[in-house]
């Protein structure tokens, strides 16, 4: 992947947080709270669908897969920006930064293509229940699957070689806690850095506004149907099933939009750091408390299962 470049850089220096010098111990508590959060809300949705055989539906079976590509994203980026947070050295290696790169690139479209297909996957519930089961069926929920994580890999691997095929004369200083496309491609030097740009700019911002498009198809579709149902009763019920996956895609794609759509002008290294905390830590922090407290089928399976386990003489 990298490496066949003539870079004279070898590693790169995160001074993300370098603006916020009396606030690192502050964030580092914050920001910890948040991820552990985040990795126990996930798990226990997980562990619900899991144990709980009334839950083993492709609509649920996507919300575990969504789980573990957050959970991968989280890892690929937080431990690392914490460590920082509470070291004066923040240097990171070249191939580290690259893999860095890879693997949030990969877990973050991943989790998109997975809500587009949460998207279908109501789509077909609402408007043709009569061929759920032929749609959605487990061979074709398992290639809808594959075909996210295959998808999230392709866009990390082009994404990634784009960047560190050029060449990285020096500085080595990047302005953000992560390797970050953006403060990279300002450290880059060469002729093609502003094709290079040009190129994954395109690609990132089509693969996300495509998903987008798709969501927005299914949910057009969707509430046509909802609309025709005669009791109010039905409608309610029938949206509620979707309340969830639009509140979270409502969070993903608002926060993804100020990261890729924002601009183009002189922004602050303290905006931009601030704009990255938003998209990779409250989002997926936010994103299991929606699924928990907006889905009534899975809050009511969270607290059967482990009240269970807590009370059993009471069940």
């Amino acid at each position: 992947m990298p490496g066949a470049n003539h870079s004279t850089v070898t590693q790169f220096i995160l001074i993300g947080f370098s603006a916020f010098p009396h606030l690192q111990l502050m964030l580092f508590l914050l920001l910890l709270l948040m991820y552990l959060f985040t990795l126990l809300g996930n798990l226990l949705i997980m562990a619900t669908v899991w144990s709980e055989r009334g839950l083993h539906t492709p609509m649920y079976l996507l919300l575990c897969a969504l789980s573990v590509s957050e959970i991968l994203y989280t890892v690929a980026i937080i431990p690392r920006m914490l460590a920082d947070l509470l070291s004066t050295r923040r240097s990171i290696a070249f191939l580290a930064c690259a893999s860095q790169m890879f693997f949030s690139f990969t877990f973050g479209f991943t989790h998109s293509f997975l809500l587009t297909v949460m998207g279908y996957d109501r789509y077909v519930a609402i408007c043709h229940p009569l061929r759920y089961n032929v749609l959605m069926s487990p061979r074709g929920c398992a290639c809808l699957l594959g075909c996210s994580w295959a998808g999230g890999s392709v866009m990390g691997m082009v994404v990634t070689t784009a960047i560190f095929h050029l060449s990285f004369c020096g500085p080595n200083e990047i302005h953000h806690f992560a390797c970050h496309v953006p403060p990279l491609l300002k450290l880059a030097c060469g002729d093609d850095v502003l094709v290079v740009s040009l190129g994954v700019g395109l690609v990132c911002i089509t693969a996300l506004l495509g998903c987008l498009l798709l969501i927005f198809l299914s949910y057009a579709f969707i509430v046509a149907t909802i609309l025709k149902i005669s009791s109010a009763e039905g409608r309610k019920k029938a949206f509620s099933t979707c309340a969830s996956h639009l509140t979270v895609v409502v969070v993903h794609y608002g926060f993804a939009s100020v990261i890729y759509l924002k601009p183009k002008g002189p922004q602050s290294p303290e905006g931009d750091t601030l704009m990255g905390i938003t998209y990779t830590v409250l989002t997926p922090f936010l994103s299991p408390i929606i699924f928990s407290l907006r889905n009534k089928e899975l809050k009511v399976a969270i607290k059967k299962t482990f009240f269970s386990k807590l009370h059993p003489e009471k069940m």
